[in-house]
């Protein structure tokens, strides 16, 4: 079954259960993917599935963070509790042990010698991590071995 299946599927039992906030997450999760369908003209994949939910998770972390700034819990939790809910149609995360070894063994298959490779290495793993991994941890992590 496809992401925006399961997606589907998961609205449907959530309006039986008569859970809003799930409802209302993964109505706005099928609407960003729709959206971008009908922009771009194409129908996506799963892995743009995920790239798009990965997008609105960091979204969401960002808000809850600002919102904890101002003082305003109440919307923070809403927002960390869209998380969870979109977290649940997310591969599961690597651990940092599978994580090194990927990194090792996408500079092993690059051959990457220095900094000015750090783009192949990168290019090299994006796919194999995408949605299971944070990014921007994973480039310092690369830049730490690379140096």
């Amino acid at each position: 079954m496809s992401l925006v299946e399961q997606l589907k599927s998961a609205m449907k039992d959530a309006m039986r259960a008569k859970e809003k906030l799930r409802l209302g997450t993964i109505r706005m999760a099928l609407a960003a993917v729709k959206q971008k369908e009908v922009d771009e003209r194409i129908e996506l994949t799963d892995a743009d599935v995920i790239a798009l939910l990965t997008k609105m998770v960091k979204q969401r972390k960002d808000a809850a963070q600002q919102y904890e700034q101002a003082d305003r819990q109440d919307l923070a939790d809403t927002e960390n509790a869209e998380i969870e809910v979109i977290q649940t149609f997310l591969p599961q995360p690597l651990s940092e042990a599978e994580l090194n070894d990927l990194i090792q063994q996408a500079m092993d298959e690059t051959q990457a010698a220095g900094m000015q490779d750090m783009g192949k290495v990168m290019g090299w793993l994006k796919p194999k991590v995408q949605g299971r991994a944070d990014m921007g941890r994973l480039s310092g992590q690369i830049k730490a071995k690379l140096a």
